[in-house]
């Protein structure tokens, strides 16, 4: 896969619930660029339910929160998330094709506030999000470098 902004993990790691290629029971999210946002597409399953035929809850905040937070391989680092907000807008039908992008709305510092929203197709909104990322704490760096090396020379790519 062409993946010149480094949005989608390519190390041995890859077990993330949400994007983690070798993650079988996860989502097994694929991001692209879209101009300045971070986009993925998602077809809800049938184990994605919670009430029957509508996508859970959080599987709808785990799209958002992963794709806000991804909005960091714009700067070339890892972000995790200190703030999210979910506005619900309608129910999110299983099987249908959806859209979730994120987008950087302001920098400073140590943290990135960062918008997006889940869509189907034709645009009409599912749920909209908007929070603070910050930069992975010193410790866990430190021990996700000790367990995968390759992680330290990520953005160098």
């Amino acid at each position: 896969m062409h993946d010149p902004d480094q949005l989608n993990d390519q190390t041995t790691y890859q077990l993330c619930f949400a994007c983690g290629a070798r993650n079988a029971d996860g989502l097994r999210m694929v991001f692209r660029r879209s101009g300045e946002r971070i986009v993925a597409d998602f077809t809800p399953q049938p184990g994605h339910q919670g009430f029957p035929g509508l996508l859970h809850g959080g599987i709808v905040a785990t799209l958002l929160d992963e794709t806000l937070s991804r909005t960091g391989a714009l700067r070339r680092e890892w972000l995790m998330t200190g703030r999210l907000e979910i506005r619900y807008r309608r129910p999110a039908p299983i099987g249908r094709p959806m859209r979730v992008w994120g987008a950087i709305v302001g920098e400073r510092p140590g943290a990135v506030r960062a918008e997006g929203a889940l869509e189907l197709e034709d645009g009409t909104v599912i749920a909209d999000a908007r929070g603070t990322f910050l930069p992975l704490p010193t410790a866990a760096q430190t021990e996700t470098l000790a367990r995968y090396p390759e992680f330290a020379e990520y953005w160098k790519r």
